[in-house]
């Protein structure tokens, strides 16, 4: 299966024209509110394409645990969308007294981390009565002291919530390119990565595209897919193959029709 991020700018021409994308994803957030044209508009395209909801803010690395507000309305999206997957970040962004940082900001890799995760993967899996995916993120900064490597955290938790990995293969290369690496040297350090995951736990794959700044590499999602990502996405492939498949793209978006093609590029 190979999918796109639906995004507003879209919404009316996927609608009318149908083009030929096996599942459609959407951010959960930004149909949260009861009712109204947003929710309208995402039941429309679930009429016509499987819909696979993708989150940003349940802040499943936060120490100051879940938000049960927010959890109680995917919740009811869920319920209403019957989404074929759920998605969210292993990542942070609350803090006590009900701070948001209104960003996705790592996590440690180690075991305080790994209860912590545990915990909160259990409690939504509980409450929306469904595996989560858990998408590995692009991160700027890290922690001191970690003690576990990025793929065995995510095989331990996998294998101890029953949860799965949402495999972002962009922000693997964009996180190897701002450790040093040039562009060849960080696409095989990201197929490395790839090779340390456990068979079966990914259940789909992200594709987007970054910027390339002086200094820094950002995770902008706002171009076509570099050819180190496609070279890690092939890889990926022999690994997964049975994964889906999903082309973002959320800053300067362009005609559908690129979209499409990086779809077909990608199938």
């Amino acid at each position: 299966m190979t999918g796109l991020g639906w995004r507003q700018p879209h919404y009316e021409q996927l609608l009318r024209d149908r083009p030929a994308v096996d599942f459609i994803e959407v951010h959960s957030e930004n149909f949260f509110a009861a009712g109204g044209a947003a929710l309208a508009t995402l039941m429309q395209g679930r009429s016509v394409y499987p819909v696979s909801l993708h989150g940003v803010g349940l802040s499943l690395g936060s120490s100051a645990g879940l938000d049960p507000q927010h959890l109680e309305r995917l919740a009811r999206l869920v319920e209403q969308v019957d989404p074929l997957r759920v998605s969210d970040h292993a990542s942070f962004a609350r803090v006590g007294n009900g701070l948001h940082a209104s960003d996705l900001l790592p996590i440690a890799f180690d075991e305080e981390s790994l209860a912590l995760m545990l915990r909160h993967v259990d409690q939504v899996q509980e409450r929306l009565k469904r595996p989560l995916l858990v998408e590995n993120l692009s991160a700027y900064l890290g922690w001191e002291g970690d003690t576990m490597a990025e793929p065995e955290f995510f095989n331990t938790l996998c294998q101890q919530s029953g949860c799965g990995l949402l495999l972002d293969v962009n922000n693997l290369v964009v996180n190897a390119r701002n450790a040093g690496f040039g562009i060849a040297a960080a696409a095989v350090s990201a197929c490395a990565w790839v090779d340390q995951l456990d068979d079966g736990i990914v259940g789909e794959i992200h594709l987007a595209g970054h910027a390339e700044l002086p200094g820094i590499v950002i995770d902008d999602h706002g171009s076509r897919v570099s050819d180190a990502v496609w070279q890690v996405y092939r890889h990926a492939r022999k690994r997964f193959a049975d994964a889906p498949a999903l082309i973002e793209w959320d800053t300067d978006v362009p005609a559908l029709e690129v979209l499409l093609e990086e779809v077909g590029r990608a199938r």
